[in-house]
């Protein structure tokens, strides 16, 4: 019997963190609508539910916890255990960054730097965090590798609009421009620079979720590093 709940309790964090992540994606893909559409409510709301992924992130680590502690696992089951402490910590970062994009949408409103796409970068890096989960969930390794590759993809994607924002800028004809006018372009541009920054990073945690997929499915460390 004894066993029997063990078992249970790993197959229930499993599902715990796979419940995580699809708050994360869902949270993450709202913040990206509120910076196309400005609206504003819809960006408080993201950024006010980011509690609810803290507390829930709180939970699993406790559990993480509290199976290292009074179960002990071994051999597979350790490294599950760990991985899943791991993938959490990645998933409630991902929940900040949503919240970052979120209040710059609240700040600003939608339709910022129509040059720069930045709800496809932000949907690719969602796609990269939903197939991570996914191949957490089915414990396939070989799809761990793919999500690597996508990141190059992302991050080309984030040096390009990067470019395209700086290119901008120094080829504007700031001469009949009033220094208030100056001062919003910079601070728009500081917003876009900062939202490629931190969908950037989403691509990395994705990554981050998929080094310790192949780890804990092949005692593979070759994505950690």
């Amino acid at each position: 019997m004894p066993r029997e709940s063990y078992q249970r309790r790993l197959a229930a964090l499993r599902d715990r963190v796979v419940e995580m992540a699809d708050l994360v994606v869902q949270r993450l893909r709202l913040a990206l609508e509120t910076l196309e559409s400005g609206d504003r409510r819809l960006a408080r709301e993201v950024v006010e539910g980011d509690h609810e992924i803290n507390e829930l992130y709180l939970d699993l680590e406790s559990e993480c916890i509290d199976l290292f502690a009074l179960e002990q696992p071994v051999a597979g089951d350790l490294r599950f255990v760990a991985a899943s402490f791991k993938i959490i910590t990645d998933l409630e970062r991902i929940g900040d960054l949503a919240t970052n994009l979120a209040a710059y949408a609240a700040e600003v409103g939608g339709g910022v730097y129509a040059e720069v796409d930045v709800r496809r970068i932000g949907a690719l890096t969602a796609e990269m965090v939903e197939d991570a989960i996914d191949a957490f969930d089915r414990g396939d390794a070989a799809a761990c590798f793919e999500i690597d590759r996508r990141d190059d993809e992302v991050d080309t994607h984030c040096e390009q609009a990067g470019e395209v924002v700086v290119r901008d800028l120094i080829t504007r004809e700031h001469g009949d421009l009033s220094e208030s006018r100056v001062e919003a372009i910079m601070d728009e541009v500081s917003l876009v620079l900062l939202m490629i920054r931190d969908l950037e990073r989403v691509g990395d945690h994705a990554v981050n979720i998929a080094a310790r997929t192949l780890y804990m499915e092949e005692n593979d460390d070759e994505l950690l590093y």
